[in-house]
């Protein structure tokens, strides 16, 4: 081939791919970017709402109190790619919601922390039903949530949400972390540290060595370098978890953080959004995610004990809300 043969096939396999990118571009949409045209004209039967998800909830020192938007929104995306991947399939992405319930900081009965912003279990829940509601009157049928917050109550406000649409509507929306499979995959730190490393990380579940690789694969520029001797919170149990969390001056996280690598987050990351677009996938193809265990239903008894008096503080603060309102004379 001579030179100006391969410029000329170089120059068809990159119009190629352009030609392919953009296909794959076209096929994903924001839905703040529609006009009602545009909304209109969509295929609803092949059409996929992806409304991400994430709390602003503390990380703790090293970490950002929104890191798990940051990994739904990574996962959003991902998701959309392999979606549209399928002829005829078009994904509608939502703007992301910043919103969740019951941060880590209440394992430690703490429910002011700096960097926890949440809603009550009840505002979370009314706020994907009123949305699955819009969507639902609009004749949409397929939706998924992306949230990967871990607190149970967090969990079944969504899920409660989803089957709301799916009772009412006859639609499918699924809470994709929810699904047990989904949201414990992938243990990928398991693989990579060490077996005195495994010691040193613990029983963790929120800003450990696993968390915090997969911010410095993703958004590395959030991430202090002070990480590195971060001192190591072990605990054995969900037990010593509450007991690490409630000590005066808890710094916001458990586990070993300095163990974290980028590469271990890259493993993670890659490993949890393959299972997560294959779960999705397989949902699209007919399997009914209700038949699927959800995380929420299997929860540790002093979990629960816990759950139960962060709802009571929030019907604490419902009551002060609605007392402000009876007084003002606003409906």
């Amino acid at each position: 081939m001579n030179r100006h043969q391969f410029v000329s096939a170089a120059g068809v396999v990159l119009a190629g791919a352009m030609f392919l990118n953009t296909q794959v571009a076209a096929q994903i949409l924001r839905i703040g970017e529609m006009n009602t045209q545009q909304i209109q004209a969509l295929d609803l039967a092949k059409t996929v709402v992806l409304i991400p998800g994430g709390i602003l909830e503390e990380h703790g020192p090293y970490l950002p109190s929104y890191t798990d938007g940051y990994a739904d929104d990574a996962y959003t995306r991902e998701l959309a790619e392999a979606i549209v991947a399928r002829p005829g399939w078009t994904v509608v992405v939502f703007p992301q919601i910043p919103l969740g319930n019951d941060p880590a900081n209440t394992i430690g009965q703490k429910t002011v922390f700096p960097g926890s912003y949440p809603v009550r279990m009840a505002t979370l829940r009314a706020i994907y039903m009123d949305l699955a509601t819009e969507l639902g009157d609009q004749g949409f049928r397929w939706i998924f949530l992306i949230h990967n917050h871990g607190a149970p109550n967090n969990h079944k406000a969504l899920n409660q949400a989803s089957d709301y649409f799916h009772d009412v509507y006859g639609g499918t929306m699924v809470h994709l972390f929810g699904l047990k499979p989904v949201f414990m995959c992938c243990g990928s730190k398991d693989k990579v540290l060490s077996t005195k490393q495994l010691a040193e990380e613990g029983f963790s579940v929120h800003a450990g060595a696993d968390e915090q690789s997969q911010l410095l694969f993703l958004r590395p520029e959030f991430v202090p370098a002070t990480y590195r001797s971060a001192p190591s919170l072990r605990g054995a149990n969900f037990a010593d978890l509450v007991r690490i969390a409630k000590a005066e001056g808890w710094p916001g996280y458990f586990g070993a953080p300095r163990l974290a690598t980028a590469a271990m987050g890259a493993l993670e990351f890659t490993r949890s959004s393959q299972n997560l677009n294959a779960m999705a996938l397989q949902i699209l193809d007919g399997l009914d995610s209700r038949k699927i265990l959800r995380y929420a239903d299997e929860m540790d008894p002093l979990n629960v004990v816990g759950e139960a008096a962060e709802l009571e503080h929030e019907q604490t603060i419902e009551k002060r809300e609605l007392d402000w309102l009876i007084r003002n004379k606003i409906q």
